[in-house]
């Protein structure tokens, strides 16, 4: 594509690969889209009829001249593309033209309608609202939060600290610089949908292609094709590529390695989803190549906008608040479609118990109005003809959202932060604090006895000599849970942990050891040997070396014996007080 080829063309312009007509960088992408459409009337693109033609065969296809729109590697025979287009015309499209677009999600593709602007209660507006029937929303096998998924920032809630309008990733996402990210946040934070944000913006503008991927479900050889199709993408198109792996913590070390040169000369513009702490699951090498963006759960706020804008999409009116306004209702009545309420006290009761998940609180929405108008689909008229109305009410959420686990891995890094909750809990003789992360970990599904192992830990690292029942006290605790398990014995591990919270606190005994590991650590030389009046002397040789000779057993005297216990070099050290910058 040598700008010399076009006689005298630009230095900066571009040469169609279909038409060879030069363009300049700004206008090849949208041209391409135009002609390549218009290359499928007829057998097949100019270029390979071009090079079939010139090399006097007919039967057999060029190998791949723009891979970049293959998805496979192998070569076909002239007659399978013959077939192939001829199919595809009839569908209504090229298979040129699926190569181009099925590097979109179906996300993009499809925008929803929109219904115009509507103002919230709190004054904030909810733009493009997409506009669903509750026929789609009953009929459609697909959730909610997927039907509803956002394609601005406009409609992005709850990430304001992240992406908010004076941040500097908001800058970038708005002028397409858009760096590789690791998303890290818990489920139904918003990570995902702020990839497809992203996807749709560079859509539209014509700036970069999107590739979305999964983790679970990818091979590395998946990935590496992706990563050549960007190559050729970058260097024919001039047209960047970004590439979302959800779950990217999936991938082991070596997979996540394949990301390196491509990241990092940046043909590759890489997007990573990821519940699970990056410090651990990413490497570091990818990781300094990345900005980490953390994502916090949804606000109750947020999670309230969110679900005013999915009552606007289904036009469903919520009490006390849109019988104001009866034009919403009287449009909202479609045909046969029944008029649904719901009760203001309903969506706050989501926004609540949700925990800060919008694919949880969205999808409970869906499954309460899909119930109630199940409930009466026989009898949506009533006698007089007119349509039935139908109200969803806060008992219909809570039934459909029974919180039957608190997000809580066992295997995380929230598995650590409850256990150092407590921990540092009960050291400060905050009984009541210590208890409500115990309450987390056991009602997370947490295994008693290692919350149990902690406590006998604790017994003796912070009550210690202070109190020398804690220790007993705790290891009766792992006893008892060990013998009746849960759910019986919660009570036995709450009652040991307000003990120890209570308890009075002394860590002599930790950092006495402690300050013993360091004598050992830092000694220089060997170690000196033990006095020899403390050695046992069980033969006769040992006697006549000296062993145990000059000791003075204690019990013998009637009061404090003075004796050598500690090696000559350690003599008056206290290790209660000792730090190793004195040693």
């Amino acid at each position: 594509m040598a700008s010399d080829m076009s006689g005298g063309a630009p230095s900066d312009s571009v040469q169609c690969p279909v038409c060879f007509k030069d363009f300049t960088s700004d206008a090849i992408n949208g041209h391409l889209d135009v002609c390549l459409l218009e290359s499928d009337a007829d057998s097949g693109p100019p270029m390979k009829k071009f090079c079939s033609e010139a090399a006097g065969d007919h039967h057999t296809a060029p190998s791949g001249v723009f891979t970049m729109f293959h998805s496979n590697k192998g070569k076909s025979s002239h007659q399978n593309e013959t077939n192939t287009s001829s199919a595809n015309k009839q569908a209504g499209g090229g298979a040129f033209n699926k190569g181009v677009k099925r590097s979109f999600p179906a996300e993009v593709q499809a925008e929803p309608e929109c219904s115009g602007t509507r103002k919230r209660t709190d004054g904030q507006t909810l733009n493009a609202t997409p506009t669903l029937s509750l026929r789609a929303l009953i009929t459609l096998n697909k959730p909610l939060a997927e039907m509803l998924r956002p394609n601005t920032m406009e409609e992005y809630f709850g990430q304001s600290k992240v992406v908010g309008e004076q941040t500097l990733l908001r800058s970038l996402l708005d002028c397409q610089e858009i760096p590789s990210l690791i998303l890290w946040g818990p489920p139904g934070c918003g990570k995902t949908t702020l990839a497809h944000i992203i996807a749709s913006t560079s859509k539209k503008k014509g700036t970069a292609r999107f590739v979305p991927l999964s983790a679970t479900s990818t091979s590395t050889a998946e990935v590496r094709e992706v990563i050549k199709q960007a190559q050729n993408e970058l260097r024919l198109c001039k047209r960047r590529t970004i590439l979302f792996i959800d779950e990217i913590h999936r991938f082991n070390k070596s997979q996540q390695d394949t990301f390196l040169p491509h990241v990092e000369c940046g043909t590759i513009t890489l997007i990573g989803a990821t519940t699970e702490n990056p410090s651990f699951q990413v490497n570091a090498a990818l990781l300094s190549r990345c900005r980490v963006l953390v994502l916090e759960k949804l606000s109750v706020e947020a999670m309230g906008s969110i679900l005013d804008r999915a009552v606007a999409a289904l036009g469903i009116n919520v009490l006390d608040r849109d019988q104001a306004n009866p034009e919403r209702s009287d449009d909202q009545a479609d045909g046969n479609e029944p008029r649904v309420y719901i009760e203001q006290k309903a969506l706050d009761t989501i926004a609540y118990l949700c925990d800060g998940d919008a694919r949880t609180g969205l999808n409970s929405l869906q499954l309460a109005v899909q119930a109630q108008v199940s409930l009466t689909q026989s009898g949506l008229t009533g006698r007089d003809g007119s349509t039935q109305e139908i109200l969803v009410k806060e008992e219909h959420i809570k039934e459909g959202l029974q919180r039957s686990h608190i997000l809580y891995d066992k295997a995380g890094e929230e598995h650590f932060n409850c256990i150092s909750a407590l921990h540092k809990s009960m050291r400060g003789s905050h009984e009541n604090a210590a208890l409500y992360w115990l309450g987390r970990m056991l009602e997370g599904g947490e295994d008693p006895l290692y919350v149990a192992r902690r406590l006998v830990r604790f017994a003796s690292e912070d009550v210690g000599i202070a109190d020398p029942f804690a220790l007993p006290q705790a290891v009766s605790a792992f006893q008892a849970c060990h013998f009746i398990g849960m759910p019986e014995c919660e009570v036995i591990l709450a009652q040991c942990v307000i003990y120890l919270s209570r308890a009075a606190k002394s860590v002599d005994v930790y950092m006495a050891y402690k300050n013993v590991k360091a004598c050992l650590r830092t000694h220089k030389g060997p170690l000196p040997p033990v006095p020899l009046h403390l050695r046992n002397a069980p033969t006769r040789l040992m006697k006549q070396l000296g062993y145990a000779k000059d000791y003075k057993y204690n019990p013998a005297f009637s009061a404090p014996v003075e004796q050598q216990y500690l090696p000559e070099e350690l003599q008056g050290i206290d290790f209660f007080t000792w730090t190793p910058s004195e040693g």
